[in-house]
């Protein structure tokens, strides 16, 4: 019996693929050695992070073929503590992960691992 497409089937299989993607990023995690798992969100609650494991990050992952990164981000942004890194992770088929972070938070980063110095010299010839 054939049974006509609905706007609520693409919502469904939309929410799957969302999930599959949050359980595929949650075990690429745990082989780099984090105790990641899916956030609470599939529960009810609104505001958490779609990953959860990764110390001092709020993870919004997005398993998509075309994704608003600015409207990704901005929801990481607001969804994420102060104390939390906001940051997208994303996918589409046949490629692999990637990270988006707004330029400050990377600066800040790269700062930190550099033991909080910002050498102005560095790349000039002087």
């Amino acid at each position: 019996m054939f049974l006509p497409y609905t706007q609520e089937d693409g919502a469904v299989n939309s929410r799957q693929k969302g999930k599959a993607g949050e359980l595929e990023l949650a075990q690429l995690l745990r082989a780099y050695g984090y105790t990641a798992r899916r956030g609470q969100q599939y529960s009810g609650a609104n505001g958490d992070a779609d990953v959860v494991g990764l110390p001092g990050v709020h993870i919004e992952c997005k398993r998509v073929e075309k994704l608003d990164l600015y409207a990704a981000v901005a929801q990481s942004v607001r969804d994420s503590h102060v104390d939390e890194l906001p940051a997208v992770f994303h996918r589409k088929n046949r490629h692999g992960w990637l990270v988006t972070v707004r330029l400050d938070d990377f600066l800040a980063l790269i700062r930190e691992k550099k033991g909080g110095t910002h050498d102005d010299t560095e790349g000039t010839d002087t």
